[in-house]
């Protein structure tokens, strides 16, 4: 396959795994209503876990267990499970598109991490990209207005626990089989929503919550495995601009299944944050060869 082929094949990859990631957070918004956040969050992180370790183990062995840096791993699952939860919390009173729209700003805040904690050096342009993804969000949160929510502060804390988890995930990369650190964000996830579940499990009503949820679990482990294919396919750079269709598919669910359209001034807000975020993004990896991950619950 020639170079240019493989880069479409990555790039088709790639929106794959954002529809994914927005169907997820879509069937999480619809079964949040009628499940526990804890039960459905550990729902969502056994499937994964488990769908992962059936494929991996028999293809890779156990070979694929092997890591340098296992407090890394604990680490790297921790702050994932973290935005998972923050990510449940917020999809319970925000539509799916505008919580994407917010979520996908982690790109420029890992900008002011790398300017603040990492001492790095941010050109006048990124600056000007990470103000306007900041205005982007407060015209869709709107502080102050009618349409504010307490809710509408959730998404920030997760941008927070995200970028510092794209952060590890690109300095672990580094030495870090991605279908390992995979394996153990799984397990680890898996393990710490255990503590909870004896205290918050139920038995659910009807069926269809129970196929919502095996749902959630499934479009967690395709999205991710779509991703590593992508990322095996076409470089970070070409690839990470493609993400933002993660917010045009957020909104599609939105639309399909809770009949809800934003409003003027969300979608403007939502434009910016997609353009200066998408541009902020390429810039990351371009620059520090971060690469990026979709949001996703």
């Amino acid at each position: 396959m020639s170079r240019s082929h493989r880069a479409l094949a990555g790039i088709a990859l790639a929106v794959g795994a954002c529809a994914c990631f927005a169907a997820l957070d879509t069937t999480t918004k619809y079964v949040s209503l009628s499940v526990p956040l804890l039960m459905a969050l550990w729902f969502r992180y056994a499937f994964q876990a488990v769908a992962t370790t059936l494929v991996v183990l028999p293809l890779r062995g156990p070979a694929v267990l092997r890591t340098a840096h296992p407090r890394f791993q604990l680490l790297r699952g921790v702050l994932l499970l973290t935005s998972s939860l923050l990510a449940f919390a917020s999809l319970m009173y925000m539509p799916v598109g505008e919580f994407t729209a917010i979520v996908m700003m982690a790109p420029l805040a890992i900008t002011l991490l790398a300017a603040t904690v990492l001492k790095e050096h941010v050109s006048p342009l990124r600056w000007t990209l990470v103000a306007g993804g900041f205005a982007g969000t407060l015209v869709i949160i709107r502080p102050g207005g009618e349409a504010f929510h307490w809710a509408s502060l959730l998404p920030v804390g997760l941008v927070v626990t995200n970028s510092w988890f794209q952060v590890l995930t690109s300095r672990m990369a580094r030495t870090e089989d991605p279908v390992t650190m995979h394996l153990y964000t799984g397990w680890v996830g898996t393990l710490m929503a255990s503590l909870a579940l004896p205290f918050v499990w139920t038995s659910l009503p009807s069926w269809w919550l129970w196929a919502g949820l095996c749902f959630m679990g499934a479009m967690g482990a395709i999205g991710h495995f779509l991703l590593i294919l992508a990322y095996q396919r076409a470089a970070a750079a070409t690839l990470t601009p493609y993400l933002y269709t993660q917010i045009a598919f957020a909104m599609l669910g939105g639309w399909l299944v809770f009949s809800h359209v934003p409003d003027g001034w969300s979608l403007l807000g939502m434009a910016a944050v997609a353009v200066c975020g998408a541009a902020g993004a390429w810039l990351t990896v371009r620059e520090s060869r971060v690469v990026m991950e979709p949001i996703e619950a």
